[in-house]
């Protein structure tokens, strides 16, 4: 079941309800009543030849309440590097989904920024499937606002091998947003390594899921996995839901996962009233503080200023 199966057919059983535990805490069934008719599914391929260095930009936009459905087979070959970019937008209360299909060579590089700005009346899902290749590298960062309903879903077939995903994303909402960002990473090889930390700030009655799930199949060895989920919740109708997930089937392995939600730090927001800043603006340069982390994981140093920047704009401390 998914939001693209249900817009091509038109049956509303197909979409995903609280009844799939993966979908628990984003009921789609539950929300959408009518389908509206669909616009024609995008297709695109987009390959990276071996070896090669390229930067590429995906933009989606969605307007009025039409129903969309894009699919996106991406092929980076042995070697081959790709910095890319993705940007979700769009007005009124569409139904969207984005399904990319990804493999990464042996010894490539995927450096991925998905920022998303759907409407707040939008429904938007995006879902990545990716497969690395030996000594492949994924470095992924989601940044998003949320939606009336929002699923960014990254899955990733790890083969050990020397390869290495980092799986960041943060959050920042208000209002009455929704936002899910769910992983699943299945490692089935020894040697390999993930490193995720995800953050998010609540505020209104905007609800923040956030669902991460490491594999450590049998026999992959020496894989090193650590995943940390961390949010702050300004409001008492606000909600984080988040359920941090070890799944292990081997020995010799070195995994770790940490969950926290809670509220700004009192005291060091009274130390920065002290210093004659405004209560708002106190909050805001604490929120920053806290998320920002994130966005100084990113390696890309262009990636790396806009994650910066786009945080700085929601926040309200941009110069």
């Amino acid at each position: 079941m998914s939001l693209a199966r249900a817009i091509e057919t038109g049956d509303l059983t197909e979409l995903p309800s609280r009844r799939d535990e993966d979908w628990r805490w984003t009921d789609l069934r539950g929300l959408i009543r009518v389908l509206p008719k669909p616009s024609p599914v995008r297709m695109e391929r987009l390959i990276v030849a071996a070896g090669e260095v390229r930067h590429a930009d995906l933009r989606f936009v969605s307007a009025g309440a039409g129903a969309h459905v894009s699919r996106i087979a991406i092929e980076i070959g042995d070697g081959a590097r790709l910095v890319l970019s993705e940007t979700y937008e769009g007005e009124g209360d569409y139904l969207a989904e984005v399904d990319l299909q990804i493999s990464v060579g042996r010894g490539a590089a995927l450096h991925r920024t998905l920022v998303a700005a759907d409407s707040a009346d939008g429904v938007s899902v995006s879902r990545a499937d990716i497969v690395l290749g030996p000594g492949a590298r994924l470095a992924q960062s989601v940044l998003t606002t949320g939606a009336k309903r929002q699923r960014l879903e990254t899955r990733v077939s790890h083969p050990g091998a020397g390869a290495s995903a980092r799986l960041d994303g943060l959050y920042l909402l208000e209002g009455k947003r929704h936002a899910d960002i769910t992983t699943v990473v299945t490692h089935s090889g020894i040697d390999g390594v993930t490193d995720q930390l995800v953050k998010g700030v609540a505020r209104d009655q905007a609800r923040g899921v956030f669902q991460g799930r490491i594999v450590v199949s049998p026999g992959a060895d020496k894989t090193d996995a650590r995943m940390g989920h961390h949010a702050l919740i300004l409001s008492d109708r606000a909600e984080v839901d988040a359920k941090p997930e070890l799944e292990i089937y081997a020995d010799d392995v070195v995994c770790a996962h940490g969950n926290t939600v809670g509220a700004l730090d009192e005291e060091a927001l009274f130390y920065t009233r002290q210093r004659g800043i405004p209560a708002e603006e106190a909050r805001a340069m604490l929120m920053e503080a806290f998320v920002g982390e994130v966005a100084d994981r990113i390696e890309d140093a262009a990636a790396r200023a806009a994650a910066r920047a786009w945080i700085a704009a929601q926040l309200g401390t941009a110069p």
